[in-house]
């Protein structure tokens, strides 16, 4: 919900376990900065049950609900940065990135620096589509902070529509590699589920009543004790699509800090979701365009040390 100024989310803590503020709204907030999270608390843009709350300490307890007021977001002055790309494809119209986990897409409070858009502007030169305005040049669809993989990017305008478009009418093609906790009955399948707000986290998307159509498709890739390795192909792209239908049939991403499970089998440093494949029609030859991209390396060594967990019975 919003006011004339700010925007304000209210959500339900339903942890049975007590947990401080400050880690709460970080793990639920997913890419908002730790320290931008605790300059809104001591500022009083938190409360809980009502009650304004300046501590970051502060301890939540089963039923409290907790309202989190974003101020006014500040003009955007967005500098090109010298960040490394892994660029897989480049012409005058497009750019094809591999993007790394834990990289922002655009800059928002408490990200305004190190972002793929500052990357990009500095690319580029600049030469992006302004079709979203100066805080996304360039942006046709995003990734998680968390998500790896495959993205593409309009250098014109003309590039973007085109790009746009076939995304809208779900002609683009988009694969990826989820780890997911918990073992599947079934070697594939279909997820149509609505995904709106969560109405008890605003800040979450859940599977919910009157929410906008969503559909995935899911096939089993490998078979471990207690994970398994999926291949998961959208029909649509709603905001945390895969994460959501994912949890909604009880297996959530491995290390996904916001639909996840807190416990794990070994340390888990991010979610392990990837955009492995992604197809397009390019916008000015028409040519039919699909790339591929490897796992990241630590999404290869988390399932390394799973097989050999399996193999030695633990």
């Amino acid at each position: 919900m919003r006011d004339q100024q700010n925007e304000v989310f209210s959500f339900e803590f339903d942890e049975a376990q007590d947990e401080r503020l400050d880690l709460y709204l970080s793990r639920m907030t997913g890419a908002t900065s730790r320290t931008y999270l605790q300059k809104l608390i001591k500022e009083g843009h938190v409360t809980v049950n009502g009650k304004a709350v300046t501590v970051k300490k502060e301890k939540l307890k089963l039923g409290d609900v907790i309202t989190l007021e974003l101020p006014p977001a500040e003009p955007l002055e967005i500098e090109a940065e010298n960040i490394p790309l892994d660029i897989v494809y480049e012409d005058e119209a497009l750019l094809v990135v591999n993007k790394a986990s834990g990289m922002v897409v655009h800059p928002a409070p408490g990200s305004t620096t190190g972002t793929l858009v500052h990357a990009l502007l500095y690319h580029c030169s600049g030469r992006l589509s302004g079709i979203n305005g100066v805080a996304r040049p360039g942006i046709v669809h995003r990734l998680d902070k968390d998500t790896s993989g495959l993205m593409m990017v309009a250098k014109t305008d003309l590039a973007h529509h085109a790009l746009a478009e076939e995304l809208k009418n779900q002609k683009s093609i988009r694969r990826y590699l989820a780890l997911v906790i918990g073992n599947f009955h079934q070697d594939e399948g279909r997820i149509e589920a609505p995904v709106g707000r969560d109405p008890k986290n605003r800040l979450r998307m859940a599977v919910v009543t009157g929410g906008k159509p969503a559909v995935t498709h899911f096939k089993v890739i490998q078979r471990f004790r207690h994970y398994t390795l999926v291949e998961c192909r959208l029909e649509t792209g709603r905001t945390h699509q895969i994460r959501v239908h994912m949890k909604s049939i009880g297996h959530p991403i491995a290390g996904d800090p916001l639909y996840g499970t807190k416990t794990t089998l070994f340390p888990l440093d991010g979610q392990y979701l990837h955009a492995k494949t992604l197809g397009l029609t390019h916008p000015v030859t028409h040519e039919l365009m699909t790339f591929d991209s490897e796992l990241p390396e630590r999404f290869k060594a988390a399932l390394e040390k799973i097989e050999r967990r399996d193999h030695s019975g633990i």
